[in-house]
């Protein structure tokens, strides 16, 4: 069985960037309730960072071109 295609391909790539775009526009609004406007806990520093230690220091001397 044989199945014929009546449309042409500018027809089928005119529709796949509309639904593209389309697909595009959902991923963009997304569900509204997901997001919370809830401030930040304030507590001490904790010191945590980017910290300069030898290990670095090393590394920066291998990857260096």
């Amino acid at each position: 069985m044989k199945i014929e295609f009546s449309g042409s391909r500018r027809t089928f790539l005119k529709c796949a960037a509309v639904f593209g775009g389309f697909a595009a526009l959902l991923g963009r609004i997304g569900p509204a309730s997901a997001k919370t406007n809830q401030p930040l806990p304030q507590g001490k520093e904790s010191g945590k960072g980017y910290r300069l230690t030898d290990h670095v220091k090393k590394y920066y001397r291998t990857a260096r071109l």
